[in-house]
């Protein structure tokens, strides 16, 4: 069973950056497409970002499109997502997931039925 844990969150002014970091640990011998969501308060969770098992795709919603770039690290099962320019309306726990569908889910703007982590709270606040 993969277990995800989400670290990097925090707070940081408008036009900051912050670096969130995935690391998955448990059944890892194969690799995980993994997605990066966002929840803010009293609000709907979506997908922000997605890439594919073999770092061949990557999804972004046009919100963060130009200011989040997604990657991973195989070697020790680590997926970030780099996030540059940063504005109060990012404000929100995020969580990354495996999906099993390779980033086809997300990238259709569904959530996928996969493991999820417990999600970090990012703030971006003056």
């Amino acid at each position: 069973q993969v277990q995800l844990v989400e670290s990097g969150g925090g707070l940081v002014q408008p036009g900051g950056s912050l670096r969130l970091s995935c690391a998955a640990s448990g059944f890892t011998s194969d690799y995980y497409a993994i997605g990066w969501f966002r929840q803010p308060p009293g609000k709907e969770r979506k997908g922000v970002s997605c890439i594919s098992r073999s770092d061949d795709f990557t999804y972004y919603a046009d919100s963060v499109k130009g200011r989040f770039t997604i990657s991973r690290d195989n070697a020790k099962n680590t997926v970030y997502l780099q996030m540059n320019s940063l504005k109060p309306e990012d404000t929100a726990v995020y969580y990354c997931a495996t999906d099993p569908s390779d980033c086809t889910v997300v990238a259709g703007g569904n959530l996928p039925f996969g493991s999820w982590g417990q999600g970090i709270q990012v703030t971006v606040s003056s």
